[in-house]
């Protein structure tokens, strides 16, 4: 053993255990921070007459200290290594995303939403068709009732009828 592995941790100066959740960290940091800036211009409103600008600047601080913290734990929990990653995922949430925009008024929310989960799904190889089929009809239905009936907001359900 060389002198290094004898030495205490605290000697050695605090080491990265996962260098993966670091990284990610700094994304969500950055992904708060964007929010951040792009609500700058919303009204925050009070907690009883909340502004449009409120639930954007919330969010973005929950996912900023989301990252920080992961930033932090990654020193004290053994972690995956930093890898290589693939466009596979982010191409296939963001084209599910982009299809929901492009048909949710044109087609509505019952063809939209199930359209959208499937080609999300895509965005990895060890989805199963009869459980994403059953996910996307179940969560959609759920939409449905929480839009359209529960809240009423104005979300065409099938447009081209």
């Amino acid at each position: 053993m060389s002198m290094t592995d004898k030495t205490p941790e605290r000697e050695r100066g605090l080491r990265a255990r996962s260098p993966q959740d670091i990284a990610a960290g700094f994304f969500l940091i950055l992904v708060a921070a964007f929010a951040l800036w792009q609500s700058t211009e919303l009204p925050m409103g009070t907690l009883r007459a909340m502004g449009p600008g409120m639930l954007p600047r919330a969010l973005a601080v929950l996912v900023g200290v989301s990252g920080i913290v992961l930033i932090i734990s990654s020193f004290f929990e053994d972690g995956e290594p930093l890898t290589r990653w693939h466009l596979r995922g982010p191409i296939f949430i963001l084209g599910g995303v982009v299809v929901f925009a492009l048909t949710i008024r044109t087609l509505g929310l019952a063809f939209a939403g199930p359209l959208a989960m499937i080609i999300g799904s895509l965005a990895s190889d060890e989805a199963r068709w009869k459980e994403t089929i059953i996910f996307a009809v179940a969560m959609t239905a759920f939409c449905i009732l929480l839009f359209k009936v529960a809240l009423g907001l104005p979300i065409p359900v099938v447009a081209f009828m």
